[in-house]
């Protein structure tokens, strides 16, 4: 039987490596000293939980159980601002999972804690090298915002590394996570079942135009390149409306201006477009008009135009039978109180999928925050999670 006082004392006992801010917030960045120290941590709880312990190459960390079991887990490293919970709880539920079948018996349960799912280096890092997506030498080559490699970082849990685990020993994997998003909250809803993980596209996008005194240079003649930033946004957004669905979004999210002073027309911008979707045909026909309208901008306006590399990952839908289980689960649990929901965050159950059928499950935020020191979710709420969690688990053993 799972033991929700233990289950919660965990995740507390966890917040206290990197705690910062007001409230329950967390620093614990990729490879920081407060994430190797939690994860050795963690390493302890997996072997009094009956668990195998392993650590890859990359610093993933991995309680394994004898013969072929059940993946459950999520990353435990943070936002270099976050929460207690993200990541964190898909890990801790996992454990008390493996903990209450050490004990009492019930089907075989590994639990993993993937790292630099933050992204410290890259998108989802630690699972995308494991899936085969990136080569590690490649990814050794990825930097950090301070200049640091993946090399350089992993470098500091090198003492603790083996190989890499093989996935042919796993029946599938499940990832319980906040929702990090209003609707549960909203709805008063206790359990989200994930139908698919929406697809990501990212890259970088450059206007140059001409750097000139703002004093004195005629409106007319200026070669403005934060005004071209400006209309390409008015642009996306007007063709994007024919296209999009409710669930669709797109962010710029970053933006460079040089020289980036109050006197000067600025002569460049360089700006990060992001947009995520469940179809990857719409993706596409998001990057058309993207490009359509940064071409229409730079034509119109005299400037020179300048791409990054595209990025991301693919849409990914749930395995419909472990879907099924985390449904009943919720249906005999909280009947009323649950839905089927897309995922509009990216997760590792996303480079799971590779190797094994996948599925997730959603506890509300409060308010929907995420990402940020004021992330919390009612403590009931989590052990309502962990509830539907160990009946689907149960469900897919028998």
């Amino acid at each position: 039987m799972i033991n929700s006082d233990r289950f919660i004392t965990s995740l507390h006992e966890l917040r206290q490596f990197g705690a910062a801010g007001m409230g329950k917030g967390v620093v614990r960045p990729a490879y920081s000293d407060e994430d190797i120290a939690a994860r050795e941590w963690l390493m302890t709880q997996m072997r009094e939980a009956g668990l195998t312990v392993h650590v890859d190459p990359v610093g993933s960390v991995w309680g394994l159980a004898e013969g072929p079991s059940l993946l459950l887990g999520s990353h435990s490293d943070s936002q270099p601002e976050g929460g207690w919970l993200d990541g964190a709880l898909g890990v801790m539920s996992g454990l008390e999972i493996a903990r209450a079948v050490q004990e009492s018996g019930g089907p075989a349960v590994s639990v993993v804690s993937f790292q630099d799912e933050e992204g410290r280096f890259g998108v989802t890092t630690g699972s995308t090298v494991w899936s085969g997506k990136l080569p590690l030498a490649e990814a050794d080559k990825l930097t950090d915002k301070s200049g640091v490699t993946f090399a350089e970082a992993r470098v500091r849990m090198a003492h603790l590394a083996g190989e890499f685990v093989d996935p042919a020993q796993f029946t599938g994997y499940i990832e319980m996570h906040i929702e990090q998003g209003p609707w549960l909250d909203k709805s008063n809803e206790a359990i989200g079942v994930v139908t698919d993980i929406v697809g990501i596209r990212d890259m970088r996008i450059t206007f140059t135009g001409e750097q000139n005194h703002a004093g004195t240079t005629p409106m007319h003649l200026r070669r403005d390149a934060f005004q071209a930033l400006n209309d390409f946004t008015n642009r996306i957004n007007t063709a994007f409306a024919d296209v999009v669905t409710p669930a669709t979004v797109w962010t710029i999210g970053h933006v460079s201006l040089h020289p980036n002073a109050s006197s000067i027309v600025p002569g460049a911008v360089t700006f990060s477009m992001q947009w995520r979707d469940a179809d990857s045909d719409r993706l596409s026909r998001m990057e058309e008009i993207i490009r359509t309208s940064a071409d229409t901008v730079a034509q119109e306006r005299e400037l020179s135009l300048d791409y990054g590399p595209l990025l991301g990952l693919e849409p990914v839908a749930m395995n419909d039978r472990m879907r099924a289980a985390l449904a009943d689960s919720a249906r005999a649990l909280v009947p009323e109180k649950w839905r089927e929901m897309p995922s509009g965050a990216l997760h590792d159950a996303t480079n799971v999928a590779v190797h094994m059928p996948v599925a997730m499950l959603f506890v509300p935020s409060i308010n929907g925050v995420s990402h940020a020191f004021g992330e919390d979710t009612d403590e009931a709420d989590l052990v309502t999670g962990l509830k539907v969690l160990a009946g689907a688990v149960a469900r897919l053993s028998n």
